[in-house]
């Protein structure tokens, strides 16, 4: 008998950009069907002045015809620059590439991050990333950028770092330490389907205050737990290529003038830290102050149009969350040029610039990356096809007379799956408000906590949709980080790396939550699961 020789197929890769560029054309073709076949859902607002339902009918795009290639062609320019992380991203690389240039960040970690033991740097990065939901897409920018240097001076691969922050950021969205512009944008929504119940509901900007602190700690307990158990077994170990150059370097050295130089090096760190502490300590001071009203020139960051402080820091009209990106910049920038000051790294602003080359010089790639991604976000949410799927998640939970803990978890599980769809969670609310409100009072649940379902389904699948913003710089970053240059870290991969962070976060989402109906906790002051 002849030996049958097996033939072993070579795998095939598609680059994250080319996926993208393969999802703008389904997403085109598929609207054009869709359209065809009058894909179209209804559901219902609230008329605030007169507190009755209307309906409202949201049907496909077809974006292959005439309009549909015009709205392409014409926005793609508009869909690049309103990107949401892309302003954001180039302002905090600026801020990071000075304090990196001048050696800020450096001296920084090897006084407090390179000793640090691998678990507690885990639970700092998911503790801050999930604060930072705070504010617009703070952590994206910031938090992965920084993440990966920590982890590296940490001596730890630095795409664990990306995976860390990323997963904070996005499994946590939307709980932090106090509350922030999603109560802003949610509360409306849930006082008018409140009333549909009860004319006399009023829901708090601090509704939620309680629970969210609370969840913030707790999930990112369980998500370092996840990190060093399963994911950092999934990305294996860094290893830096100029390694054997620098011990090569060091063995030419005589252990005297080692010594000597250590000592030098450590004064003048010790000066610059010195002088960089100082300078963030005064912008946060400055900053601080631009947030506090009634004082002489202060409150310059607020909306001193609106009555309550809250609505002044995060309404719509408000300067603080974007002058709070531009003063995260600020810090990094004075404290880097401090340092390199005081440690006499920097001798003229030639030297500040070209040591921020190397901050920029890998990231062609990413902001191709971000164009195209952009076109098929928008190009998506244009057609509406999100839009509708949400709307029939909507009508499901009218259409199933559930009760009670099965009810809770089927909105969540809904809302969950709308999420992977529309990432907006305004959007999403004005959809689900008018039934889930309604539904859960009649059942003795709170509008608040109602509301607070929001937010878990939100999280539950935010890091597992390529439609999220955040997820373009997540794999971006993870590609420039990444050795095998030959092949790039597909959408595919960037998910499964994350598959075993995601169900047992659902699991924890979902579990807590009930514990907490169950119990009966309040979830902010004065305010309970049931009425």
């Amino acid at each position: 008998m002849k030996e049958r020789k097996k033939l072993k197929l070579k795998k095939f890769y598609f680059h994250p950009i080319t996926v993208f560029l393969l999802l703008i054309l389904l997403t085109i073709v598929l609207s054009a069907i869709f359209s065809f076949f009058e894909m179209q859902g209804t559901y219902n607002t609230v008329n605030a002045t007169t507190n009755e339902l209307e309906p409202v009918l949201i049907t496909v795009e077809n974006m292959l015809n005439f309009d549909g290639m015009k709205f392409i062609f014409s926005n793609a320019l508009r869909n690049f620059i309103s990107f949401a992380p892309l302003g954001t991203l180039l302002l905090a690389l600026v801020g990071i590439s000075v304090a990196k240039s001048t050696g800020f960040i450096d001296a920084f970690g090897k006084r407090h991050i390179f000793k640090m033991k691998k678990k507690n740097l885990t639970f700092l990065v998911l503790l801050l990333a999930t604060f930072s939901s705070l504010i617009n897409e703070l952590g994206y920018a910031f938090l992965i950028p920084l993440a990966a240097v920590f982890y590296l001076m940490n001596n730890r691969n630095p795409m664990l770092g990306i995976i860390t922050a990323f997963c904070g950021v996005s499994f946590g969205y939307g709980i932090s330490l106090f509350v922030g512009s999603m109560e802003v944008d949610l509360i409306p929504y849930t006082a008018q389907a409140a009333h549909l119940i009860d004319e006399e509901a009023h829901i708090a900007l601090t509704s939620n205050l309680f629970i969210i602190i609370i969840f913030s700690i707790l999930l990112s307990i369980v998500g370092t737990f996840v990190i060093e158990k399963w994911i950092a077994k999934r990305v294996g170990k860094y290893r830096e290529k100029d390694n054997f150059e620098r011990t090569e370097e060091l063995l030419l050295l005589d252990e005297e003038t080692l010594e000597q130089n250590k000592i030098a090096q450590e004064k003048s760190e010790k000066k610059g830290l010195r002088y960089a502490y100082i300078t963030g300590a005064i912008i946060v001071i400055a900053f601080i102050y631009m947030i506090i009203p009634g004082l002489p020139n202060s409150g310059m960051l607020l909306d001193m149009s609106e009555k309550t402080y809250l609505n002044q820091l995060f309404g719509s009209a408000s300067y603080f969350q974007d002058g709070f990106t531009y003063m995260m910049c600020l810090f990094f920038l004075g404290m880097g040029l401090a340092y390199g000051i005081g440690a006499k790294s920097i001798k003229n602003d030639k030297d500040i610039i070209n040591g921020c080359k190397s901050t920029f010089q890998d990231l062609g790639e990413l902001f191709i990356l971000i164009f195209v991604a952009s076109q098929f976000i928008s190009v998506f949410r244009n057609t509406n096809i999100g839009t509708v799927l949400t709307i029939w998640c909507a009508n499901l939970i009218q259409n199933l007379s559930f009760s009670g803990i099965p009810l809770i978890v089927l909105v969540i599980i809904l809302i969950a799956l709308s999420n992977l769809f529309v990432t907006t969670p305004a959007l999403k609310w004005s959809i689900f408000a008018p039934v889930v409100v309604p539904a859960l009072m009649q059942a003795n649940v709170s509008p608040e906590f109602s509301q607070f379902l929001l937010r878990a389904g939100d999280s539950i699948t935010n890091g597992i949709t390529p439609l999220l913003a955040g997820f373009v710089i997540y794999i971006g970053y993870l590609n420039i980080y990444n050795q095998k240059k030959d092949k790039p870290i597909t959408i595919h991969e960037a998910i499964h790396l994350l598959l075993p962070y995601f169900w047992v976060i659902a699991c924890t989402w979902i579990l807590l939550i009930l514990g907490w109906y169950l119990i009966g906790l309040p979830i902010g002051p004065g305010v309970y699961p049931t009425l």
